[in-house]
């Protein structure tokens, strides 16, 4: 019976504790959840959060492609007020043939080049440009795959901000491995940097982003018709 309760003891230590109105989530480093994007967080707006995310959907480069995963990387702390564009990317597995070239992948692979371009803006070393990334933020238009979440909690981002959620995916027919980014947030207390993550974030926009491709009585996204079961850009 002592070690049954231990265990209870244990678990108990190295579990997450979630604050009662259920808006943060808290583990041993202090990753925290943040379920209502109206809230201005770290000095930062709802309205400038909604511009980001129209960047993330924007960095897609065309208005309906089939799988619209769009991310964009900013500096909140430089620039204008809305913050500073770092990178962009989108999912570029199909025209790449590297499975992994999901949009937030590809932004922080554009990320690290632009960082240390000998020629361009930042020009820092590499390990200057890896200490850089806990000071930015990255917008996804869909939450992550725990393979992207992963490599956000490596790259140490201050922020990682995503609107459509797994579940809503899931939904609508998407495959996906399901594993939140909250859990990837839970078990990734062990590493030295700390961050927020922002859910939910203008799901009416981008929703329907990737609702018609399963759906074929949902609307086209904005700027998109349907032709022959698909939506093409007009």
């Amino acid at each position: 019976m002592w070690l049954s309760l231990l265990l209870q003891v244990v678990l108990l230590y190295f579990s997450p504790v979630f604050c009662h109105d259920d808006h943060h989530f808290h583990s041993r480093s202090h990753q925290t959840l943040i379920s209502d994007p109206t809230l201005s967080i770290n000095g930062v707006s709802f309205s400038t959060r909604a511009y980001w995310m129209r960047q993330a959907n924007l960095a897609l480069g065309k208005p309906c492609p089939y799988a619209a995963f769009g991310a964009v990387v900013v500096n909140h702390t430089g620039g204008s007020g809305l913050g500073e564009l770092v990178c962009t990317g989108a999912n570029s597995g199909s025209s790449t043939g590297n499975p992994t070239l999901h949009g937030e992948m590809s932004a922080i692979d554009n990320c690290s080049r632009i960082l240390t371009d000998p020629s361009g803006p930042y020009k820092l070393s590499p390990s200057e440009a890896i200490a850089a990334f806990p000071s930015l933020t990255l917008y996804t238009n869909a939450e992550s795959c725990p393979m992207c979440a992963s490599a956000i909690r490596w790259a140490g981002f201050r922020e990682y901000v995503y609107g459509t959620t797994i579940d809503a995916l899931i939904a609508k027919g998407w495959g996906q491995i399901r594993i939140s980014s909250v859990e990837v947030f839970r078990q990734s207390f062990d590493l030295s940097h700390s961050s927020r993550l922002i859910a939910g974030v203008l799901t009416n926009e981008t929703d329907p982003y990737f609702f018609w491709q399963n759906d074929p009585t949902y609307p086209c996204p904005k700027g998109c018709s349907r032709v022959g079961g698909t939506c093409q850009a007009d």
